[in-house]
């Protein structure tokens, strides 16, 4: 292609580069100068302009575009009509679109000339929906590597538009007690909504004790139902191979083919399947964030299974890059700090109403006859009174404080903030007591209650605020807790669900006994220094506290 200042005496069937306003009209840029247009520019006293001119085999943009959109095309992949150089290539129908990437690059690679850009591999289409567009980019392709672009893409098709298959799914849910029932609804709801988006059909839901024969025997009833498809959404997480869903599977007459996955929400994912070589049915143990509706590595496995694709242990090991679905407040270096791209548009999250319990109940023993509660720091601010100004600046709402030992000299210490007291009257029976006052008087919005100590001090509300934004029951983190070098500490919040087994707790301790029986629904918070290990008991312990080295009378903060 001849391309540059071109005389109007050479003008005539070349392409016009750059648009040309006249008096009477405009000549676009790619308008093909004929005899009329040559006139029009020299009545408008021009001598020349930008054109490119073919050369010898040069084939013109938008046949080009067309013949390699041709060569692209494949079953339920429709294109559009070729123009300045630009075909889209669209789907027909819903379904999960594969890549060849390797062609792909092949193709970009070729020649400057073409360029070929899609949407991800195995990304969910609708109907109608663009999939690929192919741009030539200048006015012509030399002949020769068009002609080697039409051969490389008819070798294997770059494009495959997998159709979603109406499969039957059956669904089988173990509980154990204290589950709440509207957190069992709602699995059924999320997943339900997810089969109905690929096509399929939810059967009857089995409802079974968290107990492999229970569970085996309901995917055996699902199988004679027609399923054919099988899931487990188990009331506790599955943590090994060998746990109670893959133990169901096994036990059912199947087989595990993975467990885990390098995808984040959506690690705990175990897929296997039941039944004879050749006729297996799909069986997957669902990780605890499916039962969110948000993206997780449970729907790119689902997708792949409806759009009759098999999913083997490698292809879920080759999903680590790009699985990094969220920001995921327990990575070391959280993405916060660097350059942020505009989040695209969606409906804002409500922020989760948590509160805040803080229990300021106890006798102090071990530090009489000082209350360690009341014991000033630096500044002259009572030690419970800075915990409670913590908690009040990391944003739980409503705030609540149990009192007990010394009653009025705490609410002294609290005047004029913005919460409420709550007065256990048999705090000397320990600490299960005021922890259980505590919680009876909390209102019923809130999602999940931060348990403080009033003897901790060097918690700061940074601390406190990313235990909230770590927060979020339906994607398993239910419980969290701070750490410091991998010792957990306090405070910790916990969900709503865990309330019943938190009041049925008795003796001078408190829930942190329920975090290793729900180890599946905790998520722990690596902080930067020990204030979430370090309460003050004794008179000793307190002279190394920063701040509280001398003992003394407290003022109101």
């Amino acid at each position: 292609m001849i391309f540059g200042p071109t005389p109007l005496d050479e003008a005539e069937g070349a392409i016009l580069a750059h648009s040309v306003r006249l008096k009477e009209r405009v000549l676009k840029k790619g308008t093909v100068l004929d005899a009329e247009a040559i006139a029009a520019l020299r009545a408008a006293g021009l001598g020349e302009v930008i054109a490119a001119r073919l050369g010898q085999g040069d084939v013109p943009e938008d046949e080009a575009a067309g013949r390699l959109a041709d060569a692209l095309l494949s079953p339920l992949i429709a294109r559009s009509r070729a123009a300045t150089g630009r075909v889209n290539l669209v789907a027909e129908t819903t379904g999960l679109l594969t890549v060849d990437a390797a062609l792909v690059d092949r193709l970009n690679a070729l020649d400057e000339s073409i360029t070929l850009a899609t949407l991800p591999n195995f990304s969910m289409v609708q109907p109608k929906e663009m999939l690929a567009t192919l741009k030539i980019i200048p006015f012509a392709v030399p002949g020769a590597a068009l002609g080697v672009a039409e051969v490389l893409l008819r070798q294997h098709p770059v494009l495959t538009l997998h159709p979603f298959r109406p499969l039957k799914v059956g669904l089988v849910l173990t509980e154990l007690p204290g589950v709440k029932e509207s957190v069992m609804e709602g699995a059924v709801e999320v997943t339900g909504a997810r089969i109905e988006a690929l096509m399929g059909r939810l059967l009857p839901v089995e409802r079974v004790r968290h107990e492999t024969a229970a569970t085996a025997d309901a995917l055996r009833r699902l199988l004679r139902q027609g399923a054919e498809m099988l899931l487990i959404a188990g009331a506790s997480a599955t943590v090994d191979r060998r746990d109670v869903g893959p133990a169901a599977i096994v036990k059912a007459g199947g087989r595990i083919e993975h467990f885990g996955m390098p995808v984040d929400p959506g690690n705990l994912i175990c897929l296997g399947s039941v039944g004879p070589a050749g006729s297996e049915v799909p069986a997957m143990v669902l990780p605890g964030c499916a039962r969110s509706p948000k993206l997780n590595g449970f729907d790119w496995v689902l997708q792949r299974l409806f759009a009759g694709l098999p999913v083997r242990a490698r292809d879920i090991m080759g999903m680590g890059v790009g699985g990094l679905l969220k920001e995921i407040e327990t990575r070391p270096l959280p993405r916060a700090k660097a350059p942020q791209a505009p989040p695209p548009a969606q409906a804002p999250r409500r922020p989760r109403q948590v509160a805040g319990l803080v229990l300021a109940a106890g006798r102090s023993r071990r530090m009489a006859p000082l209350n360690k509660l009341l014991v000033a720091d630096a500044q002259g601010v009572a030690m419970v009174t800075r915990v409670v100004d913590n908690v009040i600046a990391s944003g739980v709402r409503p705030v609540l404080v149990v009192t007990g030992h010394e009653r009025e000299r705490v609410e002294e210490a609290l005047a004029g903030r913005p919460i409420l007291f709550v007065h256990a009257e048999d705090y000397a029976e320990g600490l299960s007591a005021s922890l259980k006052a505590g919680l009876a008087a909390l209102p019923p919005e809130p999602e999940g209650v931060l348990v403080a100590l009033g003897d901790m001090p060097l918690v700061d509300s940074a601390v406190m605020a990313r235990l909230l934004a770590a927060f979020d029951p339906e994607e398993g983190r239910a419980i969290v807790q701070p750490t410091f070098r991998g010792k957990q500490g306090n405070p910790v919040l916990w969900g709503r669900e865990f309330l019943p087994e938190m009041m049925a707790i008795t003796g001078d301790v408190g829930a942190r006994q329920l975090v290793g029986k729900h180890a599946d629904r905790l998520i722990e918070v690596e902080v930067a220094d020990d204030g979430v290990l370090r309460d003050f008991d004794t008179v000793d312990s307190l002279k190394a506290a920063p701040g509280f080295g001398k003992a003394g009378p407290s003022r109101k903060g």
